[in-house]
């Protein structure tokens, strides 16, 4: 099969670089934030061996997705080194999605690359926490201008056709923006199931999916129908990919597997662990987060129905909260990676991306790409 096939059938920091021949390295470096109870702490190092296929020529390029500060996390370190001709860290993409690319001369040479960066997160549970006790709908429902793209469709995700006709049939009469997200994300939990025989975390087709009454998946399959459905409902909403970093505390205690997990020494084996949620915009409040996607995995992991004590409560927590053993990337869908790659656009941006002489490298399978990723929370 040729390498360019692969895609269509697995269906804001400056600008900083460094240019060497050999093991450059690259520190970027920020004030860790004033320690708070609740605020948990990960180193998290990546290996890079990237294995360009049997006779390969030519130029290798990688792009990495890279964590960013937001309301959940903040980054306190970041350092990259590798034997590559040219690396820097970039923000030029239309989603800002933050970007490590590195290119190597020659696919017969050996390719490495280490990042290591340190980055502490806090539960983010603004439902929990009752700041939406009092909501109040907005007299008139306005959105700020950098919100407004979220009302838009993708390739992926369309707003508009079946996925239009099912978001009205979900919401019915409902006006209350909060109660119209909240029913949509019942209605996708209720509905969904995850598939574990789908690649990675899925693709995210939204049409697909209701066209065929097919509503198993993974993590991004769920969350993608949860945004479309949104939309589509006149709810501005994003997926947001990520990757667990350890152990789950909070949601631990429904399961020890579902939801991530480390050993006594808080080290984390998580080159599979890439994971997507979902976020959506509440006039007159701003950003809340949702995980319908876990809610599926529960059920899968622990078999249990969806009338189980723990299928409920995990259903409840997950709809305007999140536990924070995860770290978000960025909330890129059907976009261009810059620099540009050859094969654009991609569908999200969740794991390591890499091109030897334009052709895409298999980025599901961390044995062929050869990627190695570690985290240790700080205890």
């Amino acid at each position: 099969m040729q390498r360019r096939d692969f895609l269509k059938n697995a269906a804001l920091l400056s600008t900083a670089g460094v240019i060497s021949p050999l093991l450059a390295t690259s520190v970027q470096s920020k004030p860790a934030i004033v320690a708070i109870e609740g605020r948990r702490r990960f180193t998290v190092t990546q290996n890079y061996d990237v294995k360009a296929p049997e006779g390969s020529a030519g130029v290798v390029k990688l792009w990495i997705p890279l964590p960013v500060d937001m309301t959940f996390q903040h980054v306190c370190s970041l350092q990259y080194q590798g034997n590559y001709q040219e690396a820097y860290i970039t923000t030029g993409n239309s989603y800002g999605a933050k970007t490590l690319f590195a290119t190597w001369p020659d696919a017969k040479s050996k390719l490495t690359l280490t990042l290591e960066f340190v980055i502490e997160t806090q539960d983010w549970e603004p439902r929990k926490n009752g700041e939406l006790d009092n909501y109040k709908v907005p007299e008139v429902i306005q959105y700020p201008a950098e919100v407004k793209p979220y009302l838009l469709p993708t390739t992926h995700i369309p707003v508009d056709g079946l996925v239009k006709q099912t978001a009205d049939k979900i919401v019915g009469s409902e006006t209350n923006p909060l109660k119209k997200a909240h029913k949509i994300y019942l209605w996708v939990t209720d509905n969904m199931f995850r598939d574990n025989d789908v690649i990675g975390c899925g693709t995210g087709d939204v049409a697909t999916i209701l066209k065929t009454g097919n509503m198993g998946g993974k993590c991004t399959d769920i969350s993608s129908v949860f945004v479309a459905l949104a939309r589509a409902a006149g709810i501005p909403a994003k997926e947001v990919f990520g990757i667990r970093v350890g152990q789950a505390i909070k949601l631990g205690k429904y399961s020890h597997k579902a939801f991530g997990s480390a050993d006594d020494k808080g080290v984390a084996k998580i080159s599979g662990g890439q994971h997507c949620r979902a976020m959506f915009y509440l006039a007159g409040y701003g950003w809340l987060p949702a995980d319908p996607g876990d809610v599926t995995k529960l059920r899968l992991v622990e078999k249990k129905d969806k009338q189980d004590p723990a299928s409920h409560a995990v259903n409840d927590y997950l709809f305007g909260n999140w536990e924070m053993n995860w770290i978000a990337f960025n909330y890129g869908r059907d976009f261009d990676l810059y620099p540009s790659a050859e094969q654009t656009p991609i569908n999200d941006f969740a794991y390591p991306y890499a091109e030897v002489d334009g052709d895409p490298v298999n980025f599901y399978d961390p044995k062929v790409f050869a990627y190695d990723y570690q985290s240790t929370e700080q205890r």
